[in-house]
């Protein structure tokens, strides 16, 4: 069979292009570290580095959701820390205006100070988070969660609900609490509370005062109020969660002359005074239906009491009953607050373990990557030096070949 020129030169020319195609082929892999530079280097390898890719991109998504929840959350627990501190301050000065050996005038300079902190308090509730959203607000974030309203008590503008966000792909976490749960609640511990005020919010006309309450029977605890009739009797009702029910009338009332103790199922309270009419002492547990909590309440009725002169004693009696009052609820506030905050503590403990494990995660996903894709160089730099030979053979062949011809023979 005759071999032509044409045919020589082709197939030498092939040979050569294949080897060059080769040898380049190894070079874009030596250069970019890469054993699939293309999906037809290896489509099924290729095929799963596309998978684990979008693996780390979530991945690193869910990283940065972490940093930002972080963030919120170290600034709610500083802020929450901030408050606790403000709460034993003012139960501190409580303490302290509840001595007798004080006069009006010091009383009204430790009010001055409570208003302090309560500003202090109401400033750290409207606290937000750097990006102008309000923490303490739910998902209503965008107004302060607390203002007050045209008598001056402060109101919650915010909702009940707590801004959560995904951290991982199966953790969906709280990252601030609303104000509800911080500054108008209480543990779910909490103790009963009592208080001298009438139900319609009028403060009583009499100079009673108690002691207490103490629970005496956990089980048959229960929310009652008493309502004086006269100076000599009273009238008790309890509350059986729908509205009060009245189960004495006509108790005589001999605390003029002595303090007595009132006992009511499990509860008991001991009164001292003398009562006016429709006078009321209520009982009930603290954050109930009954009586809700409120700790701003509580500082504006520490600071009404202190501001205002106590003498005589309808007033002094107002003023020890509210200070009783409130100190009770700084202790139902302080408890809650704390827990809030070992809530927050705890969380940031959580993004701490989610972040190693998606660490942990991130090391799989890049070494399963490397073995998919990435390049052996010991046998990449064999391969390379494989193909240079060829190729110098492949040139070599053909310089030959090129050079053959009858002529030369003649």
């Amino acid at each position: 069979m005759r071999i032509s020129t044409v045919t020589m030169f082709e197939q030498s020319t092939a040979s050569m292009n294949r080897q060059q195609s080769d040898l380049m082929k190894v070079s874009q892999q030596i250069a970019s570290g890469r054993r699939v530079v293309n999906p037809s280097d290896d489509p099924q390898a290729a095929s799963r580095a596309v998978g684990v890719d979008q693996a780390k991109a979530v991945t690193e998504q869910f990283s940065d959701s972490r940093v930002s929840a972080r963030n919120s959350l170290s600034q709610t627990e500083s802020i929450i820390n901030s408050v606790s501190d403000a709460i034993t301050s003012a139960k501190g000065l409580l303490i302290q205006a509840s001595s007798d050996t004080l006069t009006n005038e010091n009383r009204e300079s430790i009010a001055s100070e409570l208003k302090g902190v309560y500003e202090t308090m109401l400033g750290q509730a409207n606290s937000t988070d750097g990006n102008g959203r309000y923490l303490f607000g739910g998902y209503n974030d965008s107004v302060p969660p607390f203002a007050k309203d045209a008598a001056g008590n402060v109101q919650y503008k915010g909702d009940s609900n707590v801004r959560e966000q995904r951290v991982d792909a199966t953790r969906l976490m709280p990252v601030a609490d609303n104000g509800e749960t911080i500054f108008k609640s209480v543990p779910s511990g909490a103790g009963y509370v009592a208080e001298a005020k009438k139900e319609n919010g009028e403060l009583n006309e009499g100079n009673v005062t108690f002691r207490g309450p103490q629970i005496n029977d956990v089980k048959n605890a229960t929310d009652f109020r008493i309502t004086f009739s006269s100076d000599v009797a009273f009238d008790i009702e309890t509350f059986d969660g729908e509205g009060w029910n009245t189960v004495q009338t006509g108790v005589e009332y001999s605390g003029k002359d002595a303090a007595q103790q009132i006992s009511v199922g499990g509860m008991s309270i001991t009164l001292e005074g003398t009562p006016a009419a429709d006078d009321e002492i209520l009982v009930a547990k603290s954050g109930g239906d009954v009586r809700g909590a409120d700790l701003f309440r509580t500082m504006e009725e520490a600071i009404r009491v202190l501001e205002n002169p106590a003498d005589d004693p309808v007033k002094k009696a107002d003023q020890r009953n509210t200070l009783n009052t409130a100190m009770r609820d700084l202790d139902n506030s302080l408890d809650n607050v704390l827990t809030v905050r070992a809530s927050a503590g705890a969380r940031l403990n959580e993004l701490d373990v989610i972040d190693a494990v998606g660490s942990n995660r991130m090391l799989n996903y890049d070494q399963t990557l490397s073995d998919l894709v990435d390049l052996d160089y010991t046998e990449a730099i064999s391969e390379y030096s494989l193909r240079q030979i060829g190729m110098q053979a492949s040139q070599k062949a053909f310089v030959d070949i090129k050079g053959l011809s009858l002529f030369n023979y003649m």
